[in-house]
């Protein structure tokens, strides 16, 4: 019971924290949310990448499981890859609106939180 009271904690204060970084960097950048990638000619670009990312990281699931002190840094990997994957095609694709820099730094906001997970439990 400790244990989801924990959990429901850190989870409501990384919720509400995210909340306020997107607020606070999207006035302080000026940021513009048109579009999403989705909505470019990087669309199938986006899909396959996605795609092949998950698929790699589900094959390898199987082999980390069996060694629980490496599983914090695959899921610590799998974020990495996988949000840096979606900021560079926002770079790319939606350069003039700088989504990437707040892709950024939810990539930063996460792992931190990702590292220091078990302190906070």
């Amino acid at each position: 019971m400790r244990f989801f009271v924990s959990f429901l904690v850190v989870f409501f204060l990384v919720f509400i924290g995210a909340y306020f970084i997107n607020k606070y960097l999207t006035k302080w950048l000026g940021v513009e949310k048109k579009e999403s990638i989705s909505e470019t000619p990087g669309k199938n670009l986006d899909r396959w990448g996605r795609g092949i990312i998950l698929f790699i990281f589900i094959c390898a699931l199987p082999m980390v499981l069996e060694y629980e002190n490496i599983l914090q840094w695959y899921w610590v990997l799998f974020l990495n890859v996988l949000i840096g994957f979606q900021s560079f095609l926002e770079w790319k694709y939606l350069k003039p609106s700088k989504q990437y820099v707040i892709t950024l730094t939810y990539l930063v906001f996460a792992l931190v939180i990702m590292y220091g997970i078990d302190k906070f439990i």
